[in-house]
């Protein structure tokens, strides 16, 4: 069985393997304060073109969004998120056990527009008595495989300044958006267009780690209390910094994205070759493929996925994730399958 579920099936990038090997016996201080951390910080922020950038390792998606929105927000104030956003749909509550609202809204992309932010803050105006909106969430590559594009960000943030609200970006697939068929975005302009967001690397070639960055600094102030305080400040966050010191030092964190992009769209154009549709439009690695169910049980015989939504009686949409270690022999494979189902 080959496993189209998620893109962490796999361990590490055997080139972070090797620098973790490597630099196993060398003596570094501790809680992030490693050489390493602050060669990979400086690297960061070259990228970003952001000098003055917060900058700080942890280990999960999840637990990022967790100490993100929890330590931003005061206790009268919630999150907006599309229906889909990964807070809302997922997450077990984490955000809401915090004592906060994940308001969430329709969109007929995964993507957060300022219309459907306005139509919230409308929704939510009779201050004191419901919460106030402060934070809007949005995830790139979105949770349904769509991307923002350049002027859809900058609309975006120039709407949450005008109205006194934080932009975050969840970037757990941040990586496949960037390497997305195209994608016009970059982490400079990333940086210069949301208050704070993450590069997530767990779901990108490392063994596990997100990068949370303020573009802000003044946003990160006493941060570090708020990651010791829930348990997320790792005592050998070396293990954390040497990782994204690997996949940022030359462009092997975008090298592996795309190549997880570029299989994805192989079996993409396969499955238009059949003339089936698909739940959204994707160019990254997540697609939502829409088959005959006859077809989906002839597939589960070998390869792993998820039945994302039932159509009809004889349609439904899987959900296939390639990622950076995705074999390519596996995806011939698959393309064969699929085109003899």
């Amino acid at each position: 069985m080959y496993n189209f579920k998620n893109d962490y099936s796999e361990g590490a990038h055997p080139r972070i393997l090797d620098k973790l090997i490597e630099t196993n016996l060398v003596q570094q201080l501790g809680y992030g304060e490693d050489q390493y951390a602050h060669e990979a910080k400086a690297i960061l922020r070259e990228r970003l073109n952001n000098p003055a950038a917060a900058i700080h390792f942890v280990s999960g998606g999840t637990q990022t969004n967790l100490l993100i929105i929890s330590f931003l927000l005061r206790v009268h104030e919630a999150v907006i998120s599309a229906k889909t956003g990964h807070i809302a749909a997922n997450e077990t509550g984490a955000i809401e056990a915090t004592g906060h609202k994940v308001i969430t809204t329709e969109t007929i992309d995964g993507k957060l527009r300022p219309e459907d932010v306005a139509e919230v803050l409308a929704a939510y105006a009779l201050a004191p008595h419901v919460v106030k909106p402060r934070i809007v969430y949005i995830s790139n590559s979105t949770e349904i495989g769509t991307f923002y594009t350049n002027e859809e960000i900058k609309a975006l943030y120039k709407f949450c300044q005008s109205h006194q609200l934080l932009l975050y970006m969840d970037g757990a697939r941040l990586g496949h958006a960037l390497t997305a068929e195209n994608n016009d975005l970059t982490l400079a302009t990333i940086s210069q267009y949301t208050d704070v967001f993450y590069i997530g690397g767990t779901k990108n070639g490392a063994l596990l780690g997100e990068a949370i960055i303020f573009n802000k600094p003044e946003l990160a102030t006493d941060f570090d209390y708020a990651i010791k305080q829930k348990g997320a400040m790792l005592a050998k966050g070396r293990i954390l910094s040497i990782q994204f010191l690997e996949l940022f030092k030359d462009d092997l964190y975008f090298d592996l994205a795309r190549k997880a992009n570029v299989m994805a769209m192989r079996i993409a154009a396969a499955v238009r070759g059949k003339g089936y549709t698909f739940l959204t439009e994707s160019t990254t690695n997540q697609l939502f493929p829409i088959l005959p169910k006859k077809v989906i049980e002839r597939l589960s015989l070998n390869y792993q996925f998820y039945i994302w939504k039932n159509i009809d009686a004889d349609y439904a949409a899987i959900r296939l994730i390639t990622s950076w270690a995705t074999d390519e022999e596996k995806v011939t494979a698959f393309i064969k399958d699929l085109q003899e189902a």
